[in-house]
């Protein structure tokens, strides 16, 4: 099955499925698809969209919303972070201007104090 736009694979997946909870043998509800989830919850952050306009496929987006909430409140997504970055071989861990927006201030340096080269202040 070929992996729709912003979702994880197989692969990735496998990575992360042991970390997330609702497997079989969890304390609590077993979730009925962990992966239909995250990728859902992937679209949601990749696209820009607002939560409601999640597509149908993902299940109901309030419902999907919620979870991802209990989620960040129980440190979920702070772990699978943690051990995602833990290996040294993901071709995924990076940060570039794509993603880190700067506030729109930020590109005019004006003020604070000089800083030459190699990072001695300058005197006025």
């Amino acid at each position: 099955m070929a992996t729709k736009r912003y979702e994880i694979s197989g692969e990735q997946w496998a990575k992360i499925a042991l970390l997330v909870p609702g497997k079989p043998g969890d304390p609590g509800r077993t979730a009925s698809d962990n992966l239909l989830f995250v990728n859902g919850c992937l679209w949601v952050l990749r696209s820009g969209a607002h939560w409601c306009d999640l597509p149908e496929r993902y299940g109901k987006w309030k419902t999907v919303h919620r979870r991802f909430s209990r989620w960040c409140h129980a440190g979920v997504w702070e772990r699978v972070f943690e051990a995602l970055t833990a290996d040294r071989d993901n071709e995924y861990l990076m940060i570039d201007s794509t993603i880190v927006r700067a506030h729109q201030q930020a590109a005019c340096g004006k003020g604070g104090p000089r800083i030459r080269r190699w990072g001695v202040p300058e005197v006025d």
